[in-house]
């Protein structure tokens, strides 16, 4: 395979990548760093690199879109990368005491747990219990559009919130995948904010929290340009397709197939990682 085929295809798998993280709020290194790794035979770390250098350039490209949207809270993702920012770079150093199998594992299982995750959505209706005081304090209460005209929210659990952000950004810093499936069990499942927000939020939080450790990997000569280029190119453009698609339409038989796609993925790669074969 020549160099202009090895891009093409990397450009193309990263695009699909990109497309289905950005539905999810999961982000395009879920897709993008097991894609490397199992079909191109990439080191795990250069993978993880290039997955956190496309990671900032979805944050930066559907962050905007879904911010114009009105469907992103400012507010809370300013609050909760106080706690991913300092997760991402403890991820980071811990990389480097980690063997390469020993990561596929973790990986594994956290992909598992993202299957899980975007396989069982939680419905958007509106909670009606009283407004949790230090959310209120804070201002993090808001609304988002929807086709019956703008609808409020209410935010719960900040603290346990807050505390799921640091293991957040920690599998950022160590996996390189945007640790999107954490951020969308700390805002959907224990803040209890709708899931439209909690997955633009998401994407608007991700690029802070690569950023924190992309300087890590970049320090230690992981970032290959070469090889992040078509990564972040191909994520970027599926990335601002998938918000187009979110913001318009149901996303539930593709959130089907994206957690079918990365279940596979989690099994060839805890398998890869018990079998020493990465």
């Amino acid at each position: 395979m020549t160099i202009l085929e090895l891009t093409f295809l990397v450009g193309i798998g990263a695009l699909a990548a990109g497309f289905l993280g950005s539905l999810t709020g999961l982000g395009g290194g879920v897709v993008i760093v097991p894609l490397l790794v199992l079909a191109f035979k990439i080191d795990i770390r250069y993978a993880i690199g290039a997955s956190l250098v496309s990671v900032i350039a979805t944050s930066s490209g559907a962050a905007a879109a879904y911010v114009r949207e009105g469907f992103s809270n400012i507010r809370i993702g300013m609050f909760l990368e106080i706690a991913t920012t300092f997760g991402a770079i403890a991820g980071a150093f811990l990389a480097a005491h980690l063997s390469t199998n020993g990561i596929a594992i973790i990986f594994g299982l956290v992909l598992l747990y993202s299957a899980f995750l975007s396989s069982h959505p939680k419905s958007d209706l509106p909670s009606h219990d009283p407004p949790d005081p230090l959310a209120t304090r804070l201002r993090l209460n808001g609304s988002y559009p929807t086709p019956e005209g703008p609808q409020s929210y209410n935010v719960y659990h900040v603290p346990l919130g807050f505390s799921l952000m640091f293991v957040a950004g920690a599998l950022s810093g160590l996996l390189g995948i945007g640790s999107g499936a954490v951020k969308v069990l700390a805002m959907d499942k224990a803040m209890r904010i709708p899931f439209k927000v909690s997955t633009t939020t998401s994407n608007f939080m991700i690029g802070v929290t690569a950023a924190a450790s992309a300087g890590i990997y970049l320090h230690r000569g992981y970032i290959d340009p070469g090889l992040a280029m078509p990564v972040m190119l191909g994520v970027l453009a599926g990335s601002l397709l998938g918000t187009r698609v979110l913001v318009r339409a149901s996303v539930r038989p593709l959130r089907l197939v994206f957690s079918l796609v990365i279940l596979a993925l989690a099994v060839e790669m805890i398998y890869n990682g018990f079998t020493g074969r990465l």
